[in-house]
């Protein structure tokens, strides 16, 4: 339902004690004040009638809900239905000629700061948090923002608010507010005292346009310097540079013409691959909590105490989640040598944050106090919910379960953090199959923000929502996925890391592969990630699908003879790569590429110059040919959300949106023909490596993408 945009903005006049009135402008948008077409007509209305009323001295603009504004309404960028544009709302307001103060009772981003900035005179309270996040979404401040932040903030501060999209408190932003009040309680009070002390002093309209830029504070190294500072967290975003150019155009260029330079540089912004993939991951992450699996009306269950099997480092690290949401957690270990380490090294951990300034030294010890440490099953007996977090093996799950289910009290959930296994036949060890629910946090569980929920055969409707829900609280964000092997993540990597090393006995050599893949975007290629993961990670799962596996005898071997070797990565100094002591910079080996050469003789491989592009293409394809697959199995409920998986999970860069964001945004085509074209060329590898799925096939030929499904 449409907004009325006098629902969307309340008008309402305030008498002063010498007759005049102030008008209070009040934005009514839940949830977010987003600035929809509806509250920017409500502006332009409410301000053109205090304009003309000739009773009204000062206009306030401020909001009903919690928030000022969270900025634009993206759901407009869909529709392109901008008019009137938040430049015309602000262009009448930093116009007029009442002054108008903005109160900004709660956080305000994006556009509801540019709002602020347009205002002759702004007021808040110190713990606010301001700033303009739009280069998340690929874009920039496009109302102003660029010309106005740095006005009045300074450039070097404008800067970094504007690339960073970081918010700031308003007590660490000097220029900006011209009354910042200690408490938030008294900011309306204190506002209208200000209002009055404005008009008194003869109602001056202080227009942030008409301030100049000292060019001498914003001298060409400022920019150099900056460009430098972000040049590795900015790689391969569109939107930094462009962000950078445009507070550049504030100090070269008068208001007016800096105004058209920013609308030119969004434009271009707007216009990129790279602001189409993060506005779609923006959705897809959203999206991910949406589910068939429950409505409305389930129940959830109520989640006071969570138990933990295993303190190792999966196991503490998803201990200190629950820590950090004040959830008391009992960790067990059979060992208590096993225990006192693992609750060790959460201390550890802990201390190392409260270092880095990110905990105090009380939240440390508050954190910890919620840890207890148990050798006894019998000590779990009052858990609302467990997760197990012991080894990749299925004998031993069954008899974690068996025994989860002799202690655990009805109703308790009981989850396993499983990678790869059944969850089925992990739940089956149970006689209350529907409570089981897999919970795959991924390394470092208390770093990483994914959490892959699997739902099994038989878990229910209210477990299943429990566990999505619980996500937010310790701030993880959720996928529901299906059974397979390895779900969705782990069952697409697959494919990456055979890939990988089947281009090495191909002749290619580790580096050039890693610099190819990483040049992509991914934060590491492949062969540095084996090594900083451990290579018998990989060994250990291969060795236990054999049948899956056996029909190419040349499948992940130079991985299996090096781990057999002893070289399983960085931990023990060699794995694909060699480690200098203490260092993890990857130092490429000859013995390696020899391997290499022996393996491919032995196996009638041919050796060859290989191009960056086939490398790209045979490590990147195949996955998204997986995630086609994953589609049609029902695995994954929408390709959305595998992107949230490999963005969050697997450092897929953002600006490409996820693998299936990226394959729409080249063509399903141009993957289908690439997928046709190895299989024919790699002989029997490409008959059983490089078949399209079907559903690729298909959307291929209708001219479609993952995301019309």
């Amino acid at each position: 339902m449409k907004q009325n945009s006098m629902e969307a903005v309340d008008y309402e006049l305030q008498k002063q004690s010498d007759g005049s009135q102030l008008a209070l402008v009040f934005m009514q948008n839940p949830p977010v004040n987003a600035l929809s077409k509806a509250v920017r007509i409500g502006l332009i209305a409410n301000i053109k009638q205090a304009l003309a009323d000739e009773s009204v001295k000062a206009i306030v603009i401020s909001s009903k809900q919690s928030l000022f504004s969270g900025g634009a309404d993206i759901s407009e960028f869909a529709s392109g239905d901008f008019e009137p544009p938040l430049p015309a709302v602000l262009d009448l307001i930093e116009n007029a000629a009442k002054p108008i103060i903005a109160v900004l009772n709660g956080p305000a981003f994006g556009g509801g700061l540019e709002v602020a900035l347009a205002c002759h005179y702004r007021v808040t309270f110190a713990a606010n948090k301001v700033g303009l996040p739009e280069v998340n979404l690929g874009i920039l401040p496009g109302a102003g923002g660029t010309q106005r932040l740095p006005r009045l903030a300074g450039v070097a501060q404008a800067l970094d608010m504007i690339v960073s999209g970081r918010p700031v408190a308003a007590s660490k932003l000097s220029g900006v507010f011209d009354l910042v009040v200690a408490d938030p309680a008294q900011l309306f009070s204190e506002s209208l005292t200000f209002c009055q002390k404005v008009v008194a002093e003869g109602a001056v309209v202080r227009r942030t346009c008409d301030i100049t830029i000292d060019a001498s504070t914003a001298h060409a190294e400022l920019f150099a310097q900056f460009r430098l500072s972000i040049a590795k967290q900015a790689r391969g975003f569109f939107a930094p540079e462009r962000c950078i150019q445009a507070v550049e155009a504030s100090v070269a260029l008068p208001f007016v013409q800096g105004l058209q330079r920013e609308g030119e540089l969004f434009l271009e912004c707007m216009q990129s691959k790279e602001a189409r993939a993060q506005q779609h991951f923006f959705f897809a992450e959203r999206a991910a909590s949406h589910v068939k699996d429950y409505d409305k009306t389930t129940p959830v269950r109520d989640i006071q105490k969570v138990g933990i099997i295993g303190a190792g480092t999966m196991g503490g690290g998803i201990a200190m989640n629950f820590a950090n949401a004040g959830l008391p957690v009992t960790v067990l270990e059979l060992k208590q040598e096993a225990l006192d380490k693992g609750l060790a090294l959460i201390r550890r951990n802990y201390e190392s944050s409260a270092k880095k300034g990110k905990l105090t030294a009380a939240q440390v010890e508050q954190r910890m106090a919620l840890l207890q440490g148990t050798t006894d099953y019998a000590n779990l007996a009052d858990v609302d919910l467990v997760i197990e977090a012991v080894f990749e093996k299925m004998e031993v799950k069954h008899e974690v379960f068996k025994t989860l289910d002799k202690v655990c009290k009805p109703g308790a959930i009981l989850a396993s953090n499983t990678s790869t296994l059944d969850l089925n036949e992990i739940a089956s060890a149970t006689k209350r199959p529907q409570d089981v629910i897999g919970m795959h946090f991924f390394s470092p569980a208390n770093v990483m923000k994914l959490l892959e929920v699997v739902k099994g055969e038989h878990s229910s409707p209210e477990v299943i929502k429990t566990v999505m829900q619980l996500a937010k609280k310790i701030n993880k964000v959720a996928v529901l996925v299906g059974v397979c092997f390895g779900f969705v993540g782990n069952r697409m990597i697959e494919s990456y890391g055979r890939e990988a090393n089947r281009l090495m006995l191909e002749g290619v050599k580790p580096e050039q592969l890693d610099q190819v893949i990483y040049d992509f975007g991914l934060p590491m290629g492949p062969f540095t990630m084996g090594d900083m993961a451990g290579q018998d990670i990989g060994y250990f799962v291969r060795q236990s699908r054999q049948e899956f596996i056996q029909h190419d005898p040349s499948y992940c071997i130079l991985a299996d003879k090096l781990v057999e070797q002893g070289r399983v990565g960085l931990k023990a100094g060699k794995g694909v790569y060699l480690y200098a002591q203490g260092s993890r910079t990857p130092i490429p080996d000859p013995e390696v590429l020899e391997l290499a050469k022996q393996e491919a003789q032995r196996l009638g491989i041919k050796q060859r110059e290989i191009s960056d592009q086939e490398m790209l293409e045979r490590i990147i394809f195949p996955l998204i040919n997986e995630g086609a697959l994953i589609l049609e199995e029902g695995i994954a409920a929408k390709s959305s959300d595998i992107d949230v998986i490999y963005v969050y999970g697997y450092g897929f860069p953002v600006y490409r949106g996820g693998p299936m964001q990226y394959a729409d945004e080249i063509g399903l085509k141009t993957i289908y023909d690439a997928m046709c074209k190895y299989r024919d060329e790699l002989g029997e590898y490409g008959q059983h490596w490089f078949q399209p799925a079907p559903l690729l096939k298909k959307l291929a030929a209708q001219g479609k993408r993952f995301a019309d499904l």
